[in-house]
């Protein structure tokens, strides 16, 4: 388990990412300008479909004004800024990166969001909360890094009373072995799919009922072809983050969804 966690650590370990960010962030202005979450939309939300699948995921669990919101491999923060800024809910993220939460942290300060956002380096696996501490618990574009699911999702468990929700958002295994690199991994070394059929399963079998689940393949097929038929986007983008070579990971990633190689889910689940 130590070598898969050091593995993941380097796949988003980016040397001074807040002074590359700072660089990056230039184009809007001096230093002392504060900066509004649509600016940073393109370069701090990590997953398929960008902040679209933030807001619809958001609505499927029913964050709502006043919620703890916990979420878990939270990256450089941008879904949980844009959750404290549209439904006025306390967000506190949680990332194994240590140079990812201190970016996390440098970008809410940047959009005048401090009070209301929170990170702190952690793994999913041993979460540093007290149990039943939140009322949501958020996941997105993070599981495929993670070996032990049952623990993963034991853990979230963890996090929340009877009643309370669990949202996810991932990518799943389909037919034959994905192409690497990509965006979560170079190499199979740290990549651990599962099908849609087998994540359910070990959802459930963590203590969870399934309120809502559905495939968003075949949207996600549409945004890859769009972004691959598009110019490169603009800057600052997710290559401010992750290398000037993130548009090849992704473009990999839209390859091994058209070619029925991996899948991508959205769910809702009640802790029962």
């Amino acid at each position: 388990m130590t070598d898969e966690l050091d593995g993941v650590r380097d796949h988003y370990g980016a040397a001074d990412l807040a002074g590359k960010l700072k660089t990056a962030l230039a184009v809007f202005g001096p230093e002392d300008r504060q900066l509004t979450t649509a600016q940073l939309a393109g370069l701090d939300q990590f997953h398929t479909r960008g902040l679209a699948a933030t807001a619809e995921l958001a609505e499927m669990a029913g964050i709502a004004a006043g919620m703890s919101v916990l979420d878990v491999g939270s990256g450089v923060g941008g879904p949980a800024r844009f959750l404290a800024e549209r439904y006025g809910c306390q967000v506190t993220g949680v990332d194994l990166s240590e140079p990812f939460v201190a970016a996390a942290r440098y970008l809410s300060e940047r959009t005048g969001q401090g009070g209301q956002v929170s990170f702190q380096v952690g793994s999913a696996l041993e979460l540093p909360f007290d149990d039943g501490q939140f009322d949501v618990v958020l996941l997105q574009h993070v599981a495929m890094n993670i070996s032990d699911r049952a623990g993963l999702y034991r853990e979230i468990r963890r996090m929340l009373a009877q009643g309370r929700r669990f949202t996810t958002f991932d990518v799943v295994s389909g037919e034959g072995e994905p192409h690497y690199p990509l965006p979560w991994a170079r190499t199979a070394r740290t990549s651990f799919l599962l099908s849609a059929e087998a994540t359910c399963a070990a959802i459930e079998g963590a203590g969870f009922r399934t309120l809502a689940w559905r495939s968003d393949t075949e949207i996600a097929k549409a945004w890859f072809a769009q972004f691959g038929a598009s110019s490169p986007p603009p800057a600052p983008n997710l290559s401010a983050v992750m290398g000037p070579d993130f548009g090849r990971l992704a473009a990999n990633l839209g390859r091994n969804l058209g070619e029925g190689r991996l899948g991508v889910v959205s769910a809702v689940f009640e802790a029962v």
